[in-house]
C-alpha cells in the first residue's frame, strides 16, 4: 500500500476527480423520506433489485427505511454505478431542516392524539353530557 491508501499502481490515483451521478439528491431524499419504504428511492437510483426487497418488505419493516433515509441525508448515499449525488452540499442544510420539522410534527400530532384518547376514558364519567356517554 502506498501513503495515500491506494495500492501501488492499482486504481485511479487519490487526487482523481470524484464521479458524480446524474439523479438528484433533492428527489432521492424526497423519494426516501416520503415513499422510502416502498422501495422509490432505490429505484430512481437504478437499484431495480434491492429496490424490488424494499418493496416486498414495506421498507424491511420501517428499519430500511430509516436507514437508506439517513445514508441520504448524510451525503453518502450512490446510485447504482456507485456515484455520489451531485447537489448534497447545496441542499443538505434544508433537507435535514424539513426532515427535522417533519419528525417533529409526527412526534407532536402523536402525542396529542394520545391524550384526545385519555382524557374521554378518565372524565368521561365525570361530563354525562360529553357524546359517547
Amino acid at each position: 500500500m502506498s501513503i495515500t491508501g491506494n495500492p501501488a499502481g492499482a486504481g485511479a490515483p487519490s487526487n482523481a476527480p470524484i464521479a458524480v451521478s446524474d439523479r438528484s439528491f433533492v428527489a432521492t431524499w424526497m423519494f426516501a423520506w416520503l415513499l422510502g419504504f416502498l422501495g422509490v428511492d432505490r429505484f430512481y437510483l437504478g437499484k431495480v433489485g434491492t429496490g424490488i426487497l424494499k418493496l416486498l418488505t414495506l421498507g424491511g419493516f420501517g428499519i430500511w427505511w430509516l436507514i437508506d433515509l439517513i445514508l441520504t441525508l448524510a451525503g453518502v448515499q450512490r446510485d447504482k454505478e456507485g456515484r455520489l449525488l451531485p447537489d448534497f452540499e447545496q441542499h443538505k442544510m434544508i433537507a435535514w431542516i424539513i426532515t427535522a420539522a417533519g419528525f417533529g410534527l409526527w412526534l407532536l400530532s402523536t402525542a396529542i392524539s394520545r391524550v384526545f384518547v385519555y382524557l374521554p376514558e378518565q372524565f368521561g364519567p365525570m361530563m354525562p353530557w360529553w357524546p359517547g356517554q
